[in-house]
């Protein structure tokens, strides 16, 4: 493997097309601000790096990113990129991943506005992230041990499943497809709304007006909190372990709760069912 190490780069695709090297101890910076410095590239390991410029790896087959910075100033910084696997990293850049597939980030910390658009396969575990609209249009997604913050995110997403998690969020899941969460904290207002085969188990859910406009949505065994105005026009079997402040006009199935504060039905169409046990 060819060894590029301890320099600097700032030239306009200052390493286009290198394949099969190690890049360690690399700074992409300085007066010339060259964009693209690693694109077309393939089969790289990229450590100890920091990245300042513009879009540096697009185009990429087969990369291994560690123990780099990617910061505010790379903007846009992987694209159009397939098998990506990035650890100990923090990445600061503004649409981080785009139309890539096959991405893992594992103990990572990032903060991207608009990451993840229009991906296939990407997995996140043991990492924070903050961003909105994250992983729109995404799918066969996996998280595993994540600390999300970031408003309207997962939206649009398809095949994906959520474990150990604590997202705090709004709007989340909205237009989702076959999405399974368990044993996660869900923050926020309207979450899931027209989404479809969404699935909640042993799930602690907070916010206003939550899973309306659902088709076939399941909860087993979860918690809700401040949700009023919950399940409208949605089909759904729920098994809720808590109170549930108010349930309005649920299309179709079943809503088992302890207790429920306001139970409106003044839709001739809705057709659920709350039982209180």
């Amino acid at each position: 493997m060819n060894i590029i190490e301890n320099q600097k780069f700032d030239g306009e695709r200052a390493l286009y097309g290198t394949q099969k090297s190690l890049i360690r101890n690399c700074a992409f910076i300085g007066e010339s601000d060259g964009e693209s410095a690693l694109k077309e590239c393939a089969l790289n390991k990229i450590e100890n790096c920091n990245f300042h410029l513009r879009y540096p790896l697009w185009h990429n087959d087969g990369v291994d990113i560690s123990n780099c910075k990617l910061w505010e100033t790379c903007r846009a910084p992987i694209w159009y990129s397939n098998g990506v696997n990035i650890t100990n990293t923090a990445i600061e850049g503004v649409k981080a991943l785009r139309e890539c597939k096959n991405v893992s980030v594992l103990f990572c910390d990032v903060s991207s506005v608009e990451f993840g658009w229009f991906c296939d396969g990407v997995k996140v575990e043991n990492s924070i992230l903050e961003s909105q609209y994250a992983l729109l249009k995404t799918k066969n997604i996996n998280f595993k041990d994540v600390n999300f913050k970031g408003k309207y995110a997962f939206q649009y997403i398809e095949n994906a499943e959520f474990s150990n998690c604590v997202l705090d969020t709004k709007d989340a899941f909205w237009h989702s497809k076959n999405v399974r969460v368990e044993n996660s904290v869900i923050k926020g207002e309207y979450l899931g709304w027209y989404s479809e085969n969404l699935t909640l188990v042993n799930c602690k859910i907070s916010g206003t007006q939550p899973f309306c406009y659902c088709k076939n949505l399941t909860l087993i065994d979860c918690k809700m909190e401040g949700c009023d105005l919950s399940f409208e026009k949605s089909s759904v079997e729920a098994t809720v372990l808590s109170h549930i402040d108010s349930v309005k006009n649920p299309l179709s199935g079943t809503i088992c709760a302890p207790s429920v504060g306001e139970i409106i039905m003044d839709d001739i169409n809705a057709q659920g069912k709350v039982i209180l046990r």
